[in-house]
């Protein structure tokens, strides 16, 4: 357990610091191989800090680029968290029933048992490819995908190709109102940011490793395994906390280097958060009050932009 949470450091930092820091919790924590709850969050938190650091000290790319990719992940991981299972059991040709995502009937692919209507892929394949893309640092892939899904989204009736299943239906709650693929606001979005990216020279984006795909495969293989749907109350719970530990680490990172980049994927999920709850002020997840889910959305933003400020007075003075 010690080493797993030296992955929260950047690997240069292991190859320095590693071995003295796993002697240290063996030294203060004689026989455990797990520290303390209080230890692990200042692991976790300490680790966060280093690799945001190590993020502003490459000079490769301007802060805005770099922050306009995060808004794009971010918003291409929203759009897919709701149709892992989707994808799941479009992948191993499965037939989940009455299971599937808000779908009215159970026949929705061609070699399917039940009506006769089909469809020949699931949606999720768009924001999917488009995460992969991006994450390799190759938006002229990921622009294309997103354009689909716009093109999806408004034309889902009648349409055979991803059908309208899982679109007109729910989709997702999180902090907010659920947002559907009808929802244009959330696609249109990452559209712009992707063509951004592809005309500012993509060769100077950042190109993360497939391993960051690990936690997705794993999430597509629960809600897929388990049946979990979006409509699901421990899906529900689960995304809000995701949306709130992403929410403290770019509080945290922004704290500690006073760059704005980790403002920018914030305000993204913001305002299509927000968008979503005007557009539907009755669609709350009943769990979490209307006063409360707008106020996590909305209130990190200037508290965000408080400790970037005021982290570059403190650079200034020192």
């Amino acid at each position: 357990m010690n080493r797993l949470l030296l992955a929260a450091y950047p690997s240069s930092y292991r190859s320095r610091h590693g071995q003295e820091v796993l002697n240290c919790l063996a030294e203060a924590y004689p026989g455990r191989s797990c520290p303390p709850p209080r230890e692990i969050a200042a692991l976790a938190r300490a680790g966060v800090r280093a690799r945001a650091r190590a993020v502003v000290a490459d000079t490769a790319r301007p802060w805005w680029l770099d922050g306009i990719h995060l808004a794009a992940l971010a918003l291409a991981a929203l759009a897919l968290v709701p149709y892992l299972q989707d994808v799941y059991h479009w992948a191993l040709h499965i037939d989940p029933g009455q299971q599937a995502i808000a779908f009215h009937f159970s026949g929705w692919y061609p070699w399917a048992d039940g009506p006769t209507r089909t469809r020949l892929l699931p949606y999720g394949l768009l924001p999917l490819g488009c995460l992969i893309a991006l994450l390799r640092g190759r938006p002229w892939i990921a622009a294309p995908m997103a354009a689909a899904m716009i093109w999806a989204g408004a034309t889902s009736g009648g349409r055979t190709l991803f059908g309208d299943e899982g679109m007109a239906g729910l989709s997702y709650y999180g902090l907010g109102a659920p947002i559907t693929a009808r929802d244009l606001v959330l696609s249109g979005m990452l559209c712009a940011a992707c063509t951004v990216l592809a005309l500012c020279r993509p060769s100077r984006l950042r190109r993360r490793s497939y391993r960051w795909l690990v936690p997705v495969a794993l999430a597509m293989i629960t809600a897929g395994g388990l049946h979990i749907t979006s409509v699901s109350p421990l899906f529900q719970r689960g995304l809000a906390l995701l949306e709130i530990v992403a929410l403290l680490a770019s509080g945290v990172a922004t704290a500690a280097t006073g760059d704005r980049r980790w403002l920018v994927p914030v305000a993204a999920v913001a305002l299509v958060r927000t968008q979503a709850i005007v557009a539907q002020p009755d669609a709350f997840m009943q769990a979490v009050p209307e006063l409360v889910g707008l106020l996590l959305l909305v209130a990190p933003l200037p508290a965000l932009a408080y400790a970037a400020q005021r982290r570059r007075e403190q650079a200034l003075v020192e």
